[in-house]
């Protein structure tokens, strides 16, 4: 087995084209440390629906130049076999360690492979990939991120020509062409013959961003503004400066791009104290509200003042907001949303009489629905222009957002005002998280397997009024590992995350509320019963 692993590890170092990663793998090898090379040589990291993900570091069970230039060559082989082989691929790149040289060696691949490849000028947003894709008639597009994970990790994004993320079964057959590269001096990789895209195609969303607001709307909400580190200063400051916004109060300490993160533990804006630095400059400017993107820029938070501090609305929030917003501006079309994220989506929809539908897990699912007009998802994304970018977007729904904030504050109320409103109108729609990471990924299969062999009859004494098992798929739904519970007013979804060692539960009460006088009761019995429902579900799962 020893002489097994260090003879892969060798292999593998003789390809490598990376003096950094070498360096670190010949140390390895010398030291004799098998501990370590196991882990990095004990598989390979899994091409998925996600694309790539993990930390940077030598050895195919890592992000480098090498598993890259694989990643690279499939997705070629498989535009090939598609019959795209003369076709274009867009290549967008975040800040983080790495990024410019992956973005760089897959145009390198594409253009050796025939296939025309384009990368944008710099890093920027996401979402200008997702836009480039559409607005340039490319036939893929690769983004290299790893989003709001921490500042070792990166990744690797792959869209096709619809301007969409993978969906199986793309995915299998792409992963299927990486594995049958034998070894990387088979993939030619010239020095040049690829384009460096100029400002034409961030100018040409930017242009776009002004459709997302109606003619003439109020543009007076004063906003305090984090890029939390990462590549979305500079575009949404366009994009606000276009539309006429007051300029937003920048968090000055993550305002550029810094691939260690060195404010933040963990660079997304859900995390306990990422928000911190923002809501201090919010106390000292007293902005209308807060927002926050991740570092890639597809995602968007908003804080609120809540009586004498600051609080971020939650993902759900936001959702409904955003669709109370452009149902009272009369769009027409599909709003759409995962099954994770809140029922009250549907109902307002509903009460519009706009189509409505619900998806799995992913913005790769929800860009897909028919004639979509408004999709979001409870982990702060939110597509509000699907025409100009099919994938989840924080520029613009930053934009929307703040436009909304502009509506309420010249009728002299707030966001929060609104929510009540909805609340009243709807019923307390109120979602909690049940989030548990693992070291050891037996333990997740274990829950989910306890699970399905145990249903719980009921939950913080609300009778389960109906068990899915997600695997076996339905009319609506491809299969996914995971469960669902619908209770007399409540409903639980439980599956295991599909970019991080966790087992994710998500939970939502609704309570009915009679008149505005009544809400605080009902939110103290939304707490309860959240509370409750945790408590038990942990005990059904045994976690």
């Amino acid at each position: 087995m020893h002489d097994d692993l260090i003879a892969r590890a060798k292999a593998w170092l003789a390809e490598d084209p990376d003096t950094e990663t070498r360096d670190e793998l010949a140390k390895l090898i010398d030291a004799g440390d098998t501990a370590e090379l196991s882990d990095r040589f004990g598989g390979t990291l899994q091409f998925g629906t996600a694309g790539l993900r993990g930390e940077l570091g030598a050895g195919p069970m890592r992000m480098n130049r090498s598993v890259v230039i694989r990643a690279a060559a499939g997705l070629a082989a498989y535009l090939r076999k598609q019959g795209q082989g003369d076709g274009l691929v867009v290549i967008g790149y975040d800040a983080r360690h790495k990024s410019a040289d992956f973005a760089r060696d897959t145009a390198a691949v594409m253009t050796g492979a025939g296939l025309r490849a384009a990368v944008l000028p710099r890093p920027l947003p996401t979402p200008v990939l997702a836009f480039a894709i559409r607005h340039l008639g490319a036939v893929a597009g690769v983004e290299v991120t790893a989003s709001h994970n921490p500042p070792r990790d990166n990744g690797y994004k792959v869209y096709l020509g619809d301007g969409s993320q993978i969906v199986p079964p793309a995915d299998a057959e792409i992963a299927a062409e990486i594995d049958a590269i034998a070894s990387l001096h088979d993939v030619p990789r010239p020095d040049t013959g690829w384009e460096i895209l100029d400002d034409s195609v961030l100018d040409a969303y930017l242009a776009r961003t002004d459709a997302v607001l109606a003619a003439g709307s109020p543009r007076t909400a004063r906003t305090v503004y984090t890029a939390m580190h990462g590549v979305g200063k500079d575009v949404l400051l366009a994009a606000f400066a276009r539309a006429g916004f007051p300029e937003p109060v920048l968090v000055a300490e993550q305002a550029e791009p810094d691939p260690d993160f060195p404010t933040v533990a963990f660079p997304n804006p859900e995390e306990p104290g990422a928000m911190d630095l923002a809501f201090a400059r919010a106390r000292d400017t007293d902005p209308d509200l807060v927002i926050a993107n991740d570092p890639d820029a597809d995602r968007c938070a908003v804080a609120v003042k809540d009586g004498a501090d600051w609080r971020m609305l939650r993902g759900d929030e936001v959702g409904a907001l955003l669709a109370a917003h452009l149902v009272r501006r009369g769009v027409t079309g599909t709003f759409a949303e995962s099954i994770v994220s809140s029922s009250l989506l549907g109902r307002i929809a509903g009460k519009a009489g706009l189509p409505y539908e619900e998806t799995l897990t992913g913005f790769k699912w929800i860009a897909r629905v028919d004639g979509l007009r408004y999709g979001y998802e409870e982990a702060l994304g939110y597509c509000v222009d699907p025409e100009g970018v099919r994938d989840k977007d924080g520029i613009t729904a930053a934009l929307l957002i703040t436009e909304l904030a502009s509506v309420l504050k010249e009728e002299g109320r707030t966001l929060l005002d609104l929510l009540d409103d909805l609340a009243v109108e709807h019923g307390l729609h109120a979602t909690d998280q049940l989030s548990v990471r693992v070291q050891d990924l037996s333990l997740i299969a274990d829950a989910m397997r306890r699970l399905r062999e145990r249903p719980p009859a009921e939950l913080a004494g609300l009778p389960v009024v109906r068990a899915e098992d997600l695997a076996r798929g339905s009319e609506s739904l491809p299969p996914t590992d995971g469960l669902r519970y619908t209770l007399d007013g409540a409903r639980v979804v439980v599956r295991p995350s599909g970019t991080e060692p966790k087992l994710k539960c998500y939970l939502e009460v609704v309570v009915p509320v009679s008149a505005p006088s009544a809400l605080p009761a009902a939110r103290g019995r939304a707490a309860e019963l959240l509370a409750a429902v945790k408590r038990d579900l942990s005990a059904a799962a045994g976690i």
